[in-house]
């Protein structure tokens, strides 16, 4: 099964309840709540106040992406606010399998995101042990960039080493740049969880913008 979890990152902050309902109307069932805070990454997004408003509003996997710097001082602060599923940078920890698994003690799932400059090899001690791995197809801080291509080979990459690993069931999520244009090689690829920002929340209708990236989904 292929998963939309459309980033709010592109929201209107002023209606983030609006906008999350709509795309959930349009059939997407994760939501990526994106978390950024000025060092990790050069930008500074929202924090556990929001997480926690919007929890109420999402039906599905609210798919909390943390692009902090040792973020396992507020994993349980997440997991209270509602993540299902909280995916940490392997670039932003000393200690990623002591993060994975306390996401696991948490009681949710665990999920490692490599940046475009990080090798797929670098997943091998840990890929057995988490939910998924997200693939960044744009340097993480700002929505609206536009899709690197190599990520695409790091996907077939991710899938191969997965399946040698014999985790056939592993979430592959891809974020940065994914459109109606590049989603079909994107899925051919790999993934199997796309993150979309401007592609479903552009200002005109979230719900039917969803609807299409969806309906494509079911089709393939």
């Amino acid at each position: 099964m292929i998963h939309l979890s459309p980033s709010i990152l592109a929201a209107d902050f002023a209606n983030l309840q609006r906008d999350i309902e709509a795309a959930q109307k349009g059939g997407a069932d994760y939501i990526h709540v994106d978390v950024m805070d000025g060092a990790f990454v050069p930008n500074i997004s929202i924090g556990l106040p929001v997480v926690k408003s919007i929890r109420p509003h999402i039906k599905g996997i609210m798919d909390v992406h943390l692009m902090i710097e040792n973020p396992e001082r507020y994993l349980e602060d997440f997991a209270k606010a509602g993540a299902d599923l909280i995916t940490v940078h392997i670039e932003a920890t000393h200690h990623i399998h002591r993060a994975v698994q306390q996401i696991h003690d948490l009681g949710i799932k665990a999920g490692v995101a490599i940046n475009p400059g990080t090798p797929v090899s670098v997943l091998e001690p840990i890929i057995r042990d988490v939910d998924m791995i997200l693939v960044m197809s744009v340097n993480p801080g700002f929505g609206g960039q536009k899709f690197i291509p190599y990520a695409l080979e790091k996907l077939k990459q991710v899938k191969a080493l997965a399946e040698k690993a014999g985790k056939s069931d592993l979430l592959i999520q891809v974020d940065g740049g994914v459109t109606m244009s590049n989603v079909e090689e994107i899925i051919a690829a790999g993934a199997n969880v796309l993150v979309a920002g401007s592609s479903v929340f552009d200002g005109k209708d979230a719900t039917s913008n969803a609807a299409a990236f969806t309906e494509l989904f079911a089709r393939l």
